[in-house]
């Protein structure tokens, strides 16, 4: 019977052992997401005044919020404010912060379309858009409208049959973020819609008009049913516009009647240094994405530019770095994977990314990505559980693994 007992426990720890075994093989890929030393040489190059919000752009693209802040700063050219001790007091005593979440979804109840912009370098925009979809849904809203979402992509297959995203599916929707919002999205039951103009010349008033008309088509389509829009940045104001007459948002109250749930996520979002950001977003001390409430009223701040408006200016805590990876990253059922890279034969630094099994590598838009410099450093993913295929590669070769998150 020991003898028995001793052959199982011996037979069970070789086959864990088996199972844990990592098999490294060599791959053909490429990709198009650049190392950091790319964007650095390209910017270096670049003469075009926009270069820094590319440069954003890519690094939000390859899972670098920090240098994402960083390189909008220095395109916006902002400077330093602050208030005083006293203006500070007086700030905390004029109003209150409440969940950004609950609020919403309060409002949401009474509305039939929500409209919710993003900084199209920023990542967290489009995490928090994701952490409001399950309830949402459950409200009623089973239309999701992207203005990132292109139409070169097979919109049938991305809603029906393949069910993620792939690297034509948008410019922004290859920022691994974007992607989880769109495969969310899907899991949970939305309907994805674009409605960006098809005109590539229509800029300013006729794209506003366009994306309006858009979505004017697919509500009248589907008139009982619950709208969310994400767009970026102005075009969810409300009112008369000074540049374009009327912003999208505004058009589509014109031509549809109804009148949206405005959320802006822009105004007050962080800066690349917290020294930079709002003097009214520090003085206010956000530990939770919150909406603010005037005390002597008892109405949300809204974003006001000019004679336009969103209903809502969400106000998000400032990020900190875990292992120079935003901490909002491991939050909302994603887990921080450490991926042990020590048996790694590959010229340094690396890329890092996380493809869910089953889809495919070099089309898929990827789970999480990092990158690493040294086989001394710590590479961090944010993952759910599943199992993975992990691409090392340092764009002249690549290498791939099985990665299991419990």
């Amino acid at each position: 019977m020991k003898v028995t007992y001793f052959l199982l426990i011996s037979t069970l720890l070789m086959v864990s052992c088996k199972e844990e075994k990592k098999i490294i093989e060599k791959v053909d890929f490429k990709t198009k997401y650049m190392l950091s030393s790319e964007i650095e040489a390209q910017l270096a190059k670049d003469t075009v005044s926009w270069k820094y919000q590319i440069a954003a752009s890519q690094y939000a693209s390859k899972g670098d919020y920090r240098n994402a802040l960083t390189q909008w700063d220095t395109a916006m050219g902002i400077k330093r404010k602050g208030f005083t001790v006293d203006q500070v007091d007086s700030i905390n005593q004029k109003y209150t912060k409440i969940n950004a979440d609950d609020y919403i979804l309060e409002q949401a109840e009474k509305n039939q379309v929500i409209i919710i912009n993003e900084a199209h370098h920023n990542s967290f925009h489009r995490s928090f858009t994701k952490s409001l979809l399950k309830r949402l849904y459950d409200l009623g809203y089973k239309n999701l409208g992207l203005e990132a979402l292109s139409y070169k992509d097979d919109l049938d297959s991305l809603n029906r049959i393949r069910k993620y995203p792939i690297q034509k599916t948008g410019y922004y929707t290859k920022d691994p973020q974007f992607g989880n919002l769109i495969r969310e999205a899907l899991e949970i039951g939305y309907t994805i819609f674009p409605y960006e103009t098809k005109n590539q010349e229509a800029n300013g008033k006729p794209r506003e008009i366009d994306q309006a008309k858009n979505i004017q088509k697919v509500i009248e389509e589907k008139p009982n049913e619950k709208f969310l829009i994400h767009c970026g940045y102005d075009h969810a104001l409300e009112g008369n516009y000074e540049y374009w007459e009327k912003a999208m948002a505004g058009r589509l109250t014109e031509y549809t009647g109804i009148n949206p749930l405005t959320i802006d996520q822009v105004k007050y979002s962080q800066k690349g240094t917290p020294e930079f950001n709002s003097p009214f977003l520090n003085a206010l001390k956000i530990k939770e994405s919150s909406i603010i409430i005037n005390n002597e009223n008892g109405q949300p701040l809204k974003h006001e530019k000019g004679d336009a408006w969103s209903d809502i200016a969400v106000f998000h805590p400032t990020s900190s770095y875990i292992n120079n990876r935003p901490d909002w990253l491991f939050k909302n059922g994603n887990q921080n994977v450490v991926v042990d890279l020590e048996k790694i034969q590959i010229a340094f630094p690396i890329m890092v990314l996380a493809y869910k099994e089953g889809e495919d590598i070099n089309k898929a838009v990827p789970m999480d990505i990092t990158e690493v410099r040294s086989v001394q450093e710590s590479c961090n993913l944010s993952l759910k559980k599943g199992t993975y295929n992990i691409i090392v590669t340092n764009r002249n070769e690549s290498l791939k693994f099985k990665q299991n998150v419990e």
